[in-house]
This record gives C-alpha cells, sequence and structure tokens, in this order.
C-alpha cells in the first residue's frame, strides 16, 4: 500500500531543474534515502513529500488518514512552554481534548439545571475516555524516554524551551516526532546536532520502528543501517535504485560503465553509416540504400543517450609534512571553568605523533572548547597545555567561517594564508576542492555553507602543518565529499585530534578515542566501534523490568530511585574507581619517565635551534654573490657542516632515549597488567 504518491513532479530554481516529471511511491513501512551532491535538491524533495514545498508541476497523494511526518535541518522554534510540554503538545487534538476537560468540569460544578447537568457528564465520560486513550499511546512516560534517549536530564524536563540552543531545539523537535509516531517520517540531517551517545540511541529506535522512512544523511554507514531503497540525484535525472547506499554505488558504477559503453557503440555505427552515405550518395545504383541508411542515421542520432556526465568531486590528498617531536601535545593540571560550569577538573594527558584521536561525549561536555584550549584560542582557567618541538599546527573549525573576508575571492582568500605560493598551484587546490574556472572569482559571501567548509579545507592544504585539530569537518558536506575528505585524511602523516558525530567519518580514521565525561577524560583505544562496544561491556546490567524516566510529580519531591537508577549510580562509581586508578597509574609512569621526557625535551630544542640556524643559512650559500666574499663563505660552510654534523649524532641520541622511553612504558604497562 502507498502512503504518499508523488505524480509528475517538476520543480525548478533560479533556472537549476531539480525536477521533471518525477514520479515516486513511498510504501508504508519502506525504507527509503535521498543522496546526491549539495544543492541537488534532497530537501526539496523531502518537503514537497510532506506537503511544505508547492510543485511547478505534478501533484502530490496521500492514503486516507496518513500522517506524514517531517524534520527540517534547522529549527528556529518549539512549541510548548516547556520541554516535556513541547513534547506532549505534538499530539493531534490532544490539548483541545484537555481544554474540553477543564472547560466542561467547570461548567459541570457551576450548572444548576438537572438536565444540563446530565449531558455535562456525559460529555465529560467522553473527554475522559478519548484522553484515557491518548494517555494509553501517548504517556508522559514515553515522552520522558524519547527524552533521555536524545540527552535530556530529568531536571530539564520543566525547563522553559525558550531558553534551548539551537542544537537543543533540534532535538525537542526530533523527541516530538517520534513521540507522534506518524505513518511516515522524514528526517533531514537527523545526526547534524546530535552526539555519539545520542546517534546510537536514534540508531536503535529506527532498527525498532515499523514506520515508512524518508532519510537524507551523510553518514554512510547510518544511511546502510536504515535504507533498502535510494533515490539519487544523478547529471541525467533522478533515479531509483533498490538497497541500501553501499548497493547503490555498486550499480550506479555498472550502469554508468554500460551506458557509457552503449553510446560509444552507437556513435561507432552512426560514423560508419555516415561514411557509407558519403561515399555513394551520388551513385544511382547505391542512391536508395544511401537514402535508407540517411534515414537511419537520423534514428540512431535520437536513440543515442547522453554519455554519463560523472559529478565532480574532491579529490586531493595531504603534502608531506614537517618532522615534529614524539610528544606533540602535553596537556597538564587543565581546569575549565565558565563562571559556575566546571568542564575539566585536573586533566592531564598527551598527545603523541602519529595519534588519529577522536574527541567524543555528550553535547555540553567541552568537546569544542577543548579543541579552542589545545589551538591557543581560550586560555585554561588553571594548568598548561604545551606543544612540542617543531610542532606546527593548523585547526579547522565551522566558526570560522565567519572570519573569512566576505568581500575577497575564493582564490584571494585561500592564497593570503601563504601568499609566497604561484597562482597557477593555489588554483590547481582550488580546483580540488570544486572551485575551477570562473567559479574561483567568486565572493565569499555569495558562497553557500558547504562551498565555504571548502574554502576553508582549501586553505590547510596551502600552508601544510604536522598538527590538525578539526572540529565538525563534515558538517555541510554531502556524503561523497565527507568521504573524500576520510580518504584524504588518511594520506596525513601528521597527528590529527578531531571531533565528529560522524560514526563512518570516525571508524575510518580514528586509532583513539577521549572521552570526555563529568569534568574528566578517558582514553580508549580503537576507533568508535571499539569504543561502543567496550561501553557495552562496562555498562551495568539492566535491572528487570525497568521503568521508563517519568515525569517529575506536581508536589515536585519524586519519586524513591528505580533500579535501574541504583544500576547506573553503581555503574558511575565503579567507573569514578576505575578512572582514580587509572589517574594513579598515569601519575606513577610520569614520574618514572619524567627524567628521559626531559631529555628527549632538552634534544628537540637543541635539534630545533640548529635546523633554524640552517635555514638562516642555507639562503645565503645559496646565493652566488655570496661566493665572493671568500672568508664569510667559508665560515659560513663550515658552520654549516658542523651543524649538519652535529644533527646527526642529536637525531641518534633523541631516537635511543626514545626507544628507551618506550621500553619504561612497556614494562609499567606489563607490570599494570599483573598487577590486576
Amino acid at each position: 500500500m502507498s502512503l504518499i504518491v508523488l505524480e509528475g513532479g517538476s520543480l525548478a530554481f533560479g533556472g537549476k531543474e531539480l525536477l521533471r516529471a518525477f514520479n515516486l511511491r513511498v510504501g508504508a513501512g519502506e525504507r527509503l534515502g535521498l543522496v546526491g551532491p549539495n544543492g541537488s535538491g534532497k530537501s526539496s524533495l523531502m518537503k514537497a513529500l510532506c506537503g511544505r514545498q508547492g510543485l511547478d508541476g505534478g501533484a502530490v497523494r496521500y492514503a486516507r488518514g496518513c500522517r506524514v511526518g517531517y524534520l527540517p535541518q534547522d529549527v528556529l522554534e518549539v512549541a510548548g512552554a516547556t520541554l516535556l510540554a513541547s513534547v506532549m503538545d505534538t499530539v493531534p487534538g490532544r490539548s483541545a481534548v484537555e481544554q474540553g476537560l477543564a472547560e466542561t468540569e467547570t461548567a459541570l460544578a457551576t450548572s444548576e439545571e438537572p438536565e444540563e447537568q446530565l449531558r455535562l457528564a456525559g460529555l465529560l465520560a467522553t473527554l475522559h475516555e478519548k484522553l484515557e486513550r491518548y494517555e494509553t499511546y501517548y504517556s508522559s512516560a514515553r515522552a520522558c524516554s524519547i527524552l533521555a534517549g536524545l540527552g535530556f536530564r530529568e531536571s530539564d524536563l520543566s525547563r522553559p524551551t525558550a531558553e534551548l540552543s539551537g542544537g537543543w531545539k533540534m532535538r525537542a523537535a526530533l523527541a516530538g516526532l517520534l513521540f507522534q509516531d506518524p505513518d511516515v517520517l522524514c528526517l533531514d540531517e537527523p545526526t547534524n546536532h546530535l552526539d555519539i551517545p545520542s546517534v546510537a540511541w536514534l540508531d536503535e529506535y529506527l532498527r525498532g520502528c515499523k514506520n515508512a522512512l524518508v532519510l537524507v544523511c551523510h553518514d554512510r554507514e547510518f544511511l546502510n543501517r536504515h535504507v533498502a531503497r535510494v533515490v539519487a540525484f544523478e547529471p541525467e535525472g533522478v533515479r531509483s535504485y533498490q538497497g541500501n547506499y553501499d548497493a547503490y554505488k555498486e550499480q550506479r558504477a555498472q550502469e554508468e560503465e554500460v551506458l557509457e559503453a552503449s553510446a560509444r557503440n552507437r556513435e561507432r555505427e552512426v560514423k560508419e553509416l555516415e561514411r557509407f552515405v558519403e561515399r555513394f550518395k551520388y551513385k544511382a545504383s547505391k542512391a536508395r540504400q544511401a537514402q535508407s541508411r540517411s534515414k537511419l542515421i537520423e534514428k540512431l542520432q535520437k536513440e543515442i543517450e547522453k554519455p554519463i556526465v560523472r559529478p565532480k568531486k574532491m579529490r586531493f590528498s595531504f603534502p608531506p609534512t614537517p618532522r615534529s617531536g614524539r610528544d606533540v601535545i602535553a596537556i597538564e593540571h587543565l581546569d575549565m571553568r565558565f563562571g559556575a560550569l566546571e568542564l575539566y577538573r585536573d586533566l592531564s594527558q598527551g598527545v603523541y605523533a602519529g595519534d588519529r584521536i577522536a574527541i567524543v561525549g555528550v553535547n555540553g561536555a567541552g568537546k569544542t572548547t577543548l579543541l579552542k584550549l589545545l589551538a591557543g584560542e581560550l586560555a585554561p582557567s588553571a594548568g598548561a597545555i604545551r606543544l612540542g618541538a617543531g610542532v606546527e599546527l593548523g585547526y579547522y573549525a565551522q566558526h570560522h567561517t565567519e572570519l573569512l573576508d566576505r568581500t575577497r575571492s575564493v582564490l584571494e582568500e585561500v592564497w593570503r594564508v601563504n601568499p609566497g605560493l604561484g597562482q597557477s598551484f593555489v588554483r590547481g587546490v582550488c580546483g580540488a576542492f570544486l572551485f575551477s574556472g570562473d567559479d574561483v572569482d567568486k565572493a565569499v559571501g555569495v558562497l553557500s555553507g558547504g562551498e565555504r567548509a571548502r574554502v576553508l579545507l582549501a586553505r590547510l592544504l596551502v600552508k601544510p602543518c604536522n598538527l590538525l585539530l578539526m572540529d565538525e569537518p563534515t558538517n555541510h558536506l554531502d556524503t561523497d565529499s565527507a568521504e573524500a575528505l576520510a580518504e584524504a585524511l588518511k594520506t596525513f602523516d601528521g597527528t590529527l585530534v578531531f571531533v565528529s558525530h560522524n560514526q563512518s567519518f570516525i571508524n575510518h580514521l580514528a586509532t583513539k578515542i577521549w572521552e570526555i565525561e563529568e569534568a574528566s577524560l578517558t582514553e580508549y583505544p580503537g576507533n568508535l566501534l571499539d569504543y561502543l562496544h567496550l561501553k557495552q561491556l562496562v555498562r551495568p546490567p539492566p535491572a528487570e523490568e525497568s521503568p521508563a524516566p517519568r515525569a517529575p510529580t506536581p508536589d515536585g519531591r519524586g519519586r524513591a530511585p528505580s533500579a535501574e537508577a541504583a544500576g547506573k549510580r553503581l555503574g558511575r562509581e565503579e567507573e569514578k574507581e576505575r578512572k582514580r586508578r587509572e589517574a594513579a597509574r598515569r601519575s606513577e609512569l610520569a614520574k618514572r619517565t619524567k627524567a628521559i621526557r626531559q631529555e628527549i625535551a632538552a634534544l628537540e630544542e637543541r635539534i630545533a635551534a640548529l635546523e633554524a640556524e640552517q635555514k638562516e643559512l642555507e639562503p645565503q650559500l645559496a646565493d652566488p654573490a655570496f661566493y665572493k666574499e671568500v672568508d664569510r663563505f667559508k665560515a659560513s660552510l663550515r658552520r654549516y657542516d658542523e651543524n649538519r654534523h652535529k644533527l646527526e649524532e642529536l637525531y641518534g641520541r633523541w631516537e635511543l632515549k626514545t626507544e628507551r622511553l618506550q621500553e619504561v612504558e612497556a614494562s609499567f604497562q606489563a607490570e599494570a597488567g599483573e598487577a590486576e
């Protein structure tokens, strides 16, 4: 049974045709994914299916009684005075029943006529019956459970919605949509404003959901798990493919090969026919055959399909990076507070050369703040952050788009990061990020969010660094661009620390996970899958028949803690104890390795100083005019050779000390393992 039917849909914006006589059916329980480059029309098609976007031609029809729920990419306001009320009020008709119930009770209390009292009593019974049905299917306990899954605390339930930030308003809107339980869920980038725990919860919720789903998402793994048909915006039009996203990519590649081969064969056939016509069109004995072939040429030319125009994709790789010391970042007894809000307490941690660290935690835990501290954009309340020898920092963050000069062109904005480069090289970098031809002359002020994100990425490429900090780099990128960025970062031979909610992106890149929770930081080895698996293992077993989170009681005293809450509290105590043991181990390891680390740091400082001196000498020795000053030239050359030999010696000592440090660390880890 079809719940939504789009017939002959046509839509264009600014001269660009998005849909042309397009037909689509969404069946009961069907899982549909919309994919395509930014600006291709995915969100417009979803709005049309939901009745939020008018069409230039065609129509959208709905099955009788079909309820369609829509979550846009951005939500400005949420209805309802409080968070819980905003979710409860999303159920159609509930507020009218409650209002009618209150009015009927008041009227019954003041009525003095028996007949009127009898009528009002009957109406009151009917309204109570309706409200009971609402309580059965749309209970406050279910609303609280959904809000808890999306990261809200019980203390947030009575919080005014006007106080919520944009990201939390998005969560409240998503909670209201899931609470409605519509026949068709239309979700446009639902994971954009969610942290990893909330994405995992939504993932599990959608797996158990039987409703039809129309989904736009740039997370490949999330798409693969939740769609069984893909509607793709391709250069030649909108096409439909059975299967998940991976199946679509395989089918699309095969389709492109077949269509291109077919077009080549038909073109070859036309050329052969044209040669025959040209040769024999003036011969009387062959004139009829030539005329017949001319008609066949016209027919074949009409049938020739246009060759597949492969969409442009970001393709780039990071250049080799300058060498840094083993210790890239040292975080020492870091505290960070904003008024009464404490984000970190006595945090000590290290980042080492070659690390690929993903920072995870609930929204508001301080992930972005930590990156800003590492980048030097914020100063800590206490403690220190030190960069190691030879570290050159690059930082990508969404708020940096606001720092771009809106009056400059794309080329100028990228080029000004490193003015010493040639224009052709900078143009090549811009081209790798899909700014080619006249596009490089566009003013930054007219670019979309995705295009500005690509400008920031291009700026990173023209000024190489060996420590890269990235905050939500896949936001505003389509699926292909997000995957191209992940593939490019695999070629990055420096150190990477990043924040992302994109599960596929984290799994491709991370070798360590930093979890920020309760003002502390815990490191887990492996990628996101390893981290989630480990968190499942350490989670306390659920209590039998544990109740869902409940709304606060009217008297404000609350209820006795459930078995589930007790289990969670026990789990937190165990987790705190584990973190204390880890902190003690880190402190002991720091004491044992302090002397070696100081020696390594001293060597790195001497190496950095000598390398800086070599950089100053190299231009002099490369200048032919300097040869004429014989004494100065010989002194500089002698100094250059001495430095080179000294650097070789220092590098050798540095490697020995580094190996010794690794041996001490390995020995300590073995002792710690035996003690456990």
